[in-house]
């Protein structure tokens, strides 16, 4: 349980013992009263008003606050439909998706433990739909990660479900583009392309 919800379990028992304390007759108060002090003055009927009054307020306060911070927690955490939708949809935008590499570097192998786990992540959220959170989704690389192959294991703050994603890369022959500055032959430039075959799972991987 997390302390947010903690301390909204807290505002709601104290509303509900609030409203008790406001439900308590005059004369047992007063009773109460002299009994712990019997040379205390009496206290006017309109002072009884007033309490009530101050105890229905403050029991409303934390009934409000209470669900204020239900709001706050459920917009800050991922449900498993939630998360099961979104990975659904950024494995379908990220199979099939291509990029270009360094024609200096060759086949340079792919960063898979780091701007390849970002983009999953960034994929993951914005499949999340207009009540998802904006955050909480860590894609972490299960190891050791190869050149051409890479496998993250997906969760999210808040849900119970998590999800194995498997990312195989291809080297998918050469585009031919003009380097800036230059004329002829001498301004063909050969870009590797890269194709990335992706499928995701639930469950750990």
């Amino acid at each position: 349980m997390s302390e947010l919800t903690g301390l909204t379990i807290f505002l709601f028992v104290l509303a509900a013992l609030l409203v008790l304390m406001a439900c308590i007759k005059t004369d047992r108060v007063r009773s109460w009263r002299e009994s712990l002090n019997p040379s205390a003055p009496d206290l006017p009927d309109a002072a009884f008003v007033v309490g009530r009054a101050v105890l229905i307020v403050m029991a409303v306060v934390c009934v409000v606050v209470g669900f204020q911070g239900l709001a706050v927690q459920d917009d800050a955490e991922w449900s498993d439909d939630e998360l099961t939708s979104a990975v659904e949809g950024a494995t379908q935008a990220l199979d099939g998706s291509f990029n270009y590499g360094d024609s200096l570097e060759g086949e340079a192998p792919a960063d898979f433990d780091g701007d390849y786990a970002r983009k999953i992540e960034q994929e993951v959220i914005e499949h999340g739909g207009g009540d998802a959170p904006q955050l909480g989704v860590a894609a972490t690389s299960l190891g050791p990660a190869v050149s051409d192959q890479g496998e993250y294991r997906i969760s999210a703050d808040g849900a119970d479900a998590v999800f194995c994603m498997d990312v195989k890369r291809t080297h998918d022959g050469y585009i031919e583009t003009v380097a800036p500055g230059l004329s002829g032959d001498a301004a063909v430039v050969k870009l590797p392309k890269y194709t990335f075959a992706v499928s995701s799972r639930a469950g750990d991987c």
